[in-house]
């Protein structure tokens, strides 16, 4: 009861002003020195003694990680391993359905997204590298050593305050009302989507996690949250907190936008050009319509009303998986099918790399 009395407008306005110091001082090296970047996209793993020549930021960033290795309670987050193992076709279809285009029916946190043409122009690269972040963290024994899992968290929260640098310097148009890019709420946001919205996806396809399931996999991106800059104290440790901070950020920021629908509008023209499947291909809109509900649906632009009851469909999503993974579709077939498919569509497999800004 104590954390719910802190879900209220005024304490999460305090958030819209809050980013992540420790990347972004990070990033101010990077940037003006560009060569630090090339060399940790060299990496397989965080090195355990940092490089000598790491300016102190960039020292202090990465000294992070190798603190964290030593918290880790492996016993606490196997059972959320363990939940992907079994569930990580479905885990990956309900990212891809549900919780990408519910993070865009969030207006002001949908503006930073917009900004980076990436997402718009190659998009098919941007979820290639989100899927690949999603399997190094579920990868069975994650977070044991100082494997990619690590380095998977403290590149994205270092292209998070990439995002940031740019707005704050490139981007005229941006509205303070939007609160600071990629500021503690929106993250806090994204995390939950991650999660807490993938298990309700999970629900409304017949396939309700127990509460100890929803309970570890809540606990699993706290965990994660702590690598990539959220503030925690706020983050549910149940799926009734979970479910009270989801709808205080809806009350707050579910509301349509031109952003929202041009990200929306992308992914939708994406699936359609590369999803085989011509059963989902012809069912798109209803599909994510199911998922998002009206309000959410209409924030983004898109209409349709499934006629296929949640559990038929998630049937069908299953039987999709089985076609697409075979019979086994553990973590390590979902591995090696991920970078099958991205051999095929981009002649290489997707890595996760911080820009290598050419200063000349």
């Amino acid at each position: 009861m104590q954390l719910l009395s802190q879900y209220t407008s005024a304490v999460f306005d305090k958030l819209r002003l809050n980013q992540d110091l420790l990347a972004d001082h990070a990033v101010k090296v990077l940037v003006s020195n560009p060569h630090f970047a090339k060399e940790i996209n060299s990496w397989k793993s965080i090195p355990s003694s940092i490089p000598s020549n790491f300016p102190d930021q960039l020292k202090c960033y990465f000294e992070f990680f190798l603190i964290k290795e030593k918290e880790y309670p492996i016993e606490k987050h196997q059972p959320a391993q363990a939940y992907f193992e079994h569930n990580g076709d479905l885990y990956l279809a309900i990212l891809g359905f549900y919780s990408l285009p519910y993070c865009y029916a969030f207006a002001d946190g949908a503006q930073v997204l917009v900004r980076s043409q990436r997402i718009l122009d190659q998009i098919g690269e941007r979820l290639g590298e989100t899927t690949r972040f999603v399997l190094d963290i579920f990868k069975p024994g994650a977070f044991t050593n100082q494997d990619a899992a690590y380095l998977s968290c403290a590149k994205v929260r270092l292209i998070h305050a990439y995002s940031r640098y740019f707005i704050r310097t490139y981007a005229r148009d941006w509205d303070p009302a939007f609160g600071e890019p990629i500021n503690q709420e929106d993250l806090l946001g994204t995390n939950l989507a991650f999660s807490h919205i993938v298990l309700r996806g999970m629900t409304k396809i017949g396939m309700t996690p127990s509460p100890k399931e929803h309970q570890a996999v809540l606990g699993y991106w706290k965990w994660i949250g702590e690598l990539m800059g959220v503030e925690t104290d706020l983050w549910p440790n149940s799926p009734k907190e979970a479910f009270e901070l989801d709808r205080l950020i809806r009350k707050r920021h579910l509301k349509a936008s031109d952003a929202g629908k041009k990200l929306t509008r992308a992914l939708l023209e994406f699936y359609q050009k590369n999803i085989s499947d011509s059963f989902l291909t012809s069912q798109l809109e209803p599909l994510l319509a199911y998922f998002l509900g009206k309000v959410a649906s209409k924030a983004v632009g898109i209409s349709g009303q499934t006629q296929v009851p949640g559990d038929i469909l998630g049937l069908f999503l299953k039987f999709s998986g089985f076609k697409t993974f075979g019979a086994v579709k553990n973590h390590e077939s979902l591995r090696k099918n991920l970078e099958r498919q991205q051999m095929q569509q981009f002649g290489r497999v997707l890595q996760l790399k911080l820009p290598e800004l050419n200063r000349s």
